[in-house]
């Protein structure tokens, strides 16, 4: 009986560490997208190009409220896109880092 119950709390907590990883990876990856898209503007990237149009529609989406958070460096577009999608980038990081944290606390 007492094996039972143990091999289901190793069970029950492996899976929530997968389930943390995954949390992790999901939001390095959305940080990545954005941090391609904020290179690739800086850089000039040709806007009619399929991949500067893919990472810049998902960068739109994975930025939520963020893409146009500061609008005060409308001079400098470059500048407005580095700092919106940066903070955004870095709000998946930490809300993905500490999602993750909690997930593998409760297991």
């Amino acid at each position: 009986m007492a094996d039972d119950t143990d091999e289901r709390t190793r069970s029950k907590a492996k899976a929530l560490d997968l389930v943390a990883g995954v949390v992790r990876w999901v939001g390095l990856a959305a940080a990545v997208i954005l941090v391609i898209h904020v290179v690739l503007v800086a850089g000039e990237a040709n806007p009619a190009n399929w991949i500067a149009q893919t990472v810049g529609n998902l960068a739109d989406v994975l930025s939520l409220g963020f893409k146009d958070l500061f609008d005060k460096p409308a001079d400098d577009p470059k500048l407005r896109v580095l700092v919106n999608y940066g903070i955004a980038a870095l709000f998946w990081l930490v809300v993905t880092g500490l999602l993750a944290r909690l997930i593998r606390r409760v297991s």
